[in-house]
């Protein structure tokens, strides 16, 4: 019974910061939340990704090579922002905002491309349909 109230008191907060840090012109929290979920979901896209682009620009050795051990760090990386953005959803981070050049707080993503699956790898254009081709 102890263990419920609390837990119903924590959602609570977290429900009244999430209304009362909502900006729109700072971004949106909920975004943040389903880029968080995509990342730790998807993030192991990142090896195969790494693979193909170190293949393209450097060619299939440093792909072999190269590209697995950077697409295990990019991995890694997208992993742990997506558990930092799952748990601070609700709030805005210091230096996340929307233009790279202001300071102050936001909603911003915290690693560049935001999605793990950008317009530039969707090879089959299965998920931006409506995005021209390169």
């Amino acid at each position: 019974m102890r263990l419920t109230k609390k837990a119903l008191l924590v959602g609570l907060v977290v429900a009244i910061t999430t209304v009362v840090t909502f900006n729109v012109n700072a971004g949106d929290p909920f975004r943040k939340l389903g880029r968080g979920v995509v990342n730790v979901g998807f993030g192991v896209l990142e090896i195969p990704m790494k693979v193909y682009d170190v293949n393209k620009d450097e060619g299939g050795l440093a792909g072999c090579t190269y590209g697995v051990f950077k697409g295990i760090g990019f991995f890694i990386a997208r992993e742990v922002i997506g558990v930092v953005e799952i748990v601070t959803f609700p709030m805005p981070l210091p230096g996340a905002t929307d233009s790279k050049r202001d300071t102050g707080w936001g909603y911003a993503p915290l690693m560049e491309p935001e999605w793990v699956v950008g317009p530039d790898h969707d090879i089959y254009n299965i998920i931006y349909q409506d995005f021209p081709q390169n």
